[in-house]
């Protein structure tokens, strides 16, 4: 029995609406991110979860019971709001500890987990401080300590990390993981950042405008992306339109701008449709040769880019369209040029092909 479940849960703010029939199940001890851009409706489902919003439509259950209409307090769950709410005439340690204390825990006990998750968020040594000596990074860090420590069965976080510094955000990530998988919670996520969500979930749902795009493993939904705006909004890829020419046993010709053919592993396509085909930028090689198995196509390198430990290339073809190639810099056997000629190659069983969206492609990829 799952610990969580919606069922065709919709939320209007007046005439928008921030959830269309959302279903979804999450099990005990799961670890699930919820990811979308801003306005997807993200914060409004986790506050559905949490009894700080009721549902229009629709049954929200958590262990089996229907908690429409039941008080937050009621539903085992704690949740960490994004505007910190400290009390600010607590200590770090009064703070992080109010839930336990509150819940009558022996001494030992308190003191125990107290000192532990301080430790976990680099805070054991401020912890007579008060919230307004703190930065707002330290802030959150004692928000997150705290809903730790409350001792639910369930942890609600909306954007947890989002004001740290980028160093302490990728540090927290695992640790906050390996707690909540330590302590046998379960946890609902919520970010907007890719990265983390595929880096700390089990498993990840994308929302978009109110409506579940896709939910899957991190691996499912970078690998088997089921739409253009998942294959976009989740690890980015390059683009281009064109038409099936050809169909065959082993995929599908698909003719580009110019008269360029590409070829596809996927077949399910009918010769003279109108499709999107999707390839993601560390999927192509850029060189001086053809490699054998896939597709080469001339180009002229248009701008050059180094990104930490890899180098990013974006190529015009010799039919005007540009792609990009990111490499990793111990896999590039050598560093080509703004206007040096190369060969684009990407393997056909790389290629994510769709239908080509009624609203246009350009529509797709940047629906919010």
């Amino acid at each position: 029995m799952s610990l969580i479940k919606l069922v065709n849960v919709t939320k209007r703010f007046g005439e928008i609406t921030a959830l269309d029939r959302i279903n979804l199940s999450i099990e005990d001890g799961e670890y699930v991110c919820i990811l979308g851009p801003t306005g997807a409706g993200k914060t409004t489902l986790l506050r559905i979860i949490a009894g700080l919003l009721d549902p229009d439509e629709g049954e929200v259950y958590i262990e089996g019971r229907p908690v429409n209409g039941v008080p937050p307090e009621r539903r085992n769950a704690v949740y960490m709001f994004q505007e910190y709410a400290l009390f600010p005439h607590m200590t770090v340690w009064e703070n992080v500890s109010y839930g336990p204390v509150i819940k009558d825990w022996d001494r030992d006990r308190i003191d125990r987990v107290t000192s532990e998750i301080l430790e976990m968020v680099r805070l054991a040594e401020r912890k007579d401080a008060f919230p307004h000596e703190l930065s707002g990074g330290m802030q959150q860090r004692v928000a997150l300590a705290r809903g730790i420590a409350s001792g639910a069965r369930i942890l609600l976080l909306d954007e947890p990390l989002g004001a740290l510094d980028a160093r302490l955000r990728v540090d927290l990530r695992t640790q906050l993981r390996s707690l909540v998988k330590d302590q046998g919670l379960t946890a609902v996520h919520v970010t907007h950042d890719q990265e983390e969500a595929l880096m700390i979930a089990d498993r990840v749902v994308i929302l978009r405008e109110g409506r579940i795009e896709q939910v899957g493993t991190p691996h499912e939904i970078y690998s088997e992306p089921r739409s253009i705006f998942v294959t976009s909004f989740v690890g980015g890829a390059n683009f281009v339109e064109g038409n099936v020419a050809e169909v065959g046993d082993s995929g599908s010709v698909v003719e580009l701008r110019g008269g360029l053919r590409i070829q596809v592993s996927k077949r399910g396509r009918s010769i003279g449709e109108k499709v999107v085909v999707a390839v993601r930028r560390e999927d192509v090689t850029v060189g001086t040769e053809k490699v054998t198995g896939s597709n080469n196509i001339l180009g002229m390198v248009g701008s050059v880019l180094f990104i930490g430990g890899s180098i990013e290339y974006e190529v015009r073809l010799e039919n005007g369209e540009r792609i990009s190639s990111r490499i990793l810099l111990s896999d590039a056997p050598k560093t080509y040029r703004v206007g040096e000629r190369v060969v684009v190659s990407f393997p056909p069983e790389r290629c994510y092909v769709f239908p080509y969206p009624k609203a246009g492609l350009l529509k797709e990829i940047e629906a919010v």
